[in-house]
């Protein structure tokens, strides 16, 4: 891999590698840091301008001005930098690498929230050493002939508005060896279990093939990595001890990790399996909690009824299913039942033709294309219109979201991480895929009946009010994605930005009059603020992301906000 120069996606560097490498990761920390200060601190309160080709943003606590040089802005504020940030000294400026921002930033948020936190720049710090790691284990990297596991593989700079988007606890051995930055590929581990001793709702028959098979037994498939945290727990080893749990050992066909880590992919059985891992990656411990496992074969039972539905109207759309979970009950231990619960998800091979090809969103909409999977090459096969592709895709996109939610009252969780793409050989979309039960949610006043028979530590994290979910669907599926695919398209083409939001309006609108007209889709139209995630404060809080807060953003929906831009 050629690591870029930042400011300038898949332009070649002149610097060695080692240098080249702790330059891009130092860079892309800093505009990360950045992206986040403006759109959660400093655009709400007025502190950000454009002024001589650079975007000035004061620092008013800290007294200090910062500047960093614009490669491209963007209508909704997620512009493009080039080159360091840097600090107004008097009338000089002073380049800023990543440690001294954050710094700076430590600094602000601790006088604006009369709090501290002790952690954020060693975190900040973690990410971009993450970065440097996986960049310079990636020095090498040719694109896998699998392009579907190539795109899930390549998210190399994590979220662009995560002030910490590549921490990541335990030893990068460890995360080398297992995470999808690399290419990894690695064999499960397998426990024979007596089958009184398993936990399971749901159908788990996916499973069964995968690994060796045991006479009264039945196969529980763990993370390597999992079981190497998780192999002294006390229950356990009295389990191994008496036989009632029998340690397989490593085998079987290799997996691979997809974009979320703990995720991985069988291509020979088409499945998923999402375990639990107990490690940090950028907010929160990646386990699956009692009420996960649960609440995932709750909501496929109430979910894939819908997206039949949907799928009627829509034929473009699908849902990986999670038809069941399956895990240890030894004990009654809920470090393990949490910790080796295990959550099939449905592949895609049934709900792809042939000849389309599944595609991870956020490789699509990556600012660097590290993949062929990226929206510039995408584009280049067939030399594609941007506009004919970005109306097919919102097409395909937008329906089945916004009828999930006004007609069902089901809040899906759009992010770019959770959609798949399928498309054709000449690049054009044909297929959206929807994934990860774990943020869906159902609206209680429409489903009342099937919420009420369950039990509360499952029933409370299913549901968002109408309210709370529609600040989640507009998130998700027009600042999360929408916004950074077109941002994606218009680094491509400058000129069309107002075009492609354009576009976006007129599916809103088709839909909405389909729909009746509601209210917050009125609104919408109007031009009222975006919700985004204030991830930057949620971070410093020290919240889970289900404490997370919103900031307004400007709307580029409405026809005056368009008219203004492009006067």
């Amino acid at each position: 891999m050629t690591s870029p120069t930042l400011g300038t996606p898949a332009a070649a560097t002149t610097e060695t590698a080692t240098d080249a490498e702790g330059l891009t990761a130092d860079r892309v920390t800093a505009h990360t840091l950045l992206n986040c200060l403006i759109r959660e601190v400093s655009g709400p309160e007025h502190q950000a301008t454009v002024a001589g080709g650079h975007l000035l943003v004061r620092l008013p606590r800290r007294g200090v001005l910062l500047r960093v040089a614009l490669r491209r802005l963007s209508l909704i504020g997620a512009h493009r930098f080039s080159g360091p940030p840097e600090r107004n000294e008097g009338p000089d400026w002073s380049p800023l690498g990543s440690d001294a921002l954050a710094d700076l930033i430590h600094e602000e948020l601790a006088l604006r929230t009369g709090t501290d936190n002790e952690e954020f720049i060693s975190q900040v710090a973690a990410s971009r050493a993450t970065i440097r790691t996986v960049l310079h284990a990636r020095r090498d990297h040719q694109p896998s002939p699998d392009t579907y596991l190539d795109s899930e593989q390549s998210l190399v700079y994590g979220h662009r508005f995560h002030p910490t988007p590549k921490s990541r606890t335990g030893d990068p051995r460890e995360w080398l060896e297992h995470g999808p930055e690399t290419g990894a590929r690695f064999p499960l581990r397998y426990l024979a279990v007596r089958p009184e001793l398993l936990r399971a709702e749901g159908d788990c028959t996916a499973l069964d093939g995968l690994g060796p098979v045991r006479p009264d037994r039945v196969v529980l498939p763990v993370h390597p990595w999992q079981y190497r945290m998780l192999s002294g727990h006390r229950a356990l080893r009295a389990a191994l001890t008496r036989g009632d749990v029998h340690d397989l050992g490593v085998g079987g066909p290799p997996v691979a990790p997809t974009a979320s880590v703990r995720t991985v992919y069988e291509p020979g059985a088409d499945v998923f399996l999402k375990f639990s891992l107990n490690v940090r990656l950028t907010n929160c411990v990646r386990k699956n909690s009692v009420y996960e496992l649960s609440g995932a074969v709750v909501l496929n039972g109430v979910v894939q009824p819908v997206f039949a539905a949907l799928r009627e109207r829509y034929p473009g759309c699908a849902l990986l299913g999670e038809p069941g979970y399956r895990s240890l009950d030894l004990d009654g231990s809920r470090d393990l039942h949490e910790g080796f619960g295990l959550i099939v998800r449905e592949g895609f091979g049934r709900l792809l033709p042939p000849g389309v090809t599944p595609l991870l969103a956020a490789a699509v909409a990556d600012e660097y294309p590290n993949s062929p999977a990226h929206i510039s090459r995408l584009l280049a096969r067939r030399g594609t219109d941007p506009l004919a592709w970005w109306d097919a895709y919102l097409g395909l996109l937008l329906p089945p979201v916004l009828a999930a939610y006004f007609e069902h009252g089901v809040v899906l969780e759009p992010h770019l991480q959770n959609v798949l793409v399928g498309v054709r050989a000449d690049g054009m979309p044909t297929h959206i895929l929807f994934r990860d039960l774990e943020g869906t949610k159902l609206v209680p006043e429409r489903h009342q009946q099937t919420l009420e028979a369950l039990d509360e530590e499952v029933r409370d994290p299913l549901t968002y009010s109408a309210a709370r979910g529609w600040d989640r669907v507009a998130y998700c599926l027009l600042v999360n994605h929408v916004a950074e695919m077109a941002g994606a398209l218009a680094d491509t083409a400058p000129a069309l930005e107002a075009a492609l939001w354009g576009l976006v309006h007129d599916h809103i609108a088709a839909y909405a009059a389909d729909a009746g007209n509601p209210p917050r889709l009125r609104a919408l139209l109007s031009g009222v603020p975006l919700p985004a995630k204030a991830n930057l404060m949620l971070r410093w809080a020290r919240q889970p992301d289900r404490h997370a807060t919103y900031v307004p953003l400007p709307s580029p929906l409405s026809d005056d906000f368009t008219r203004q831009v492009t006067r």
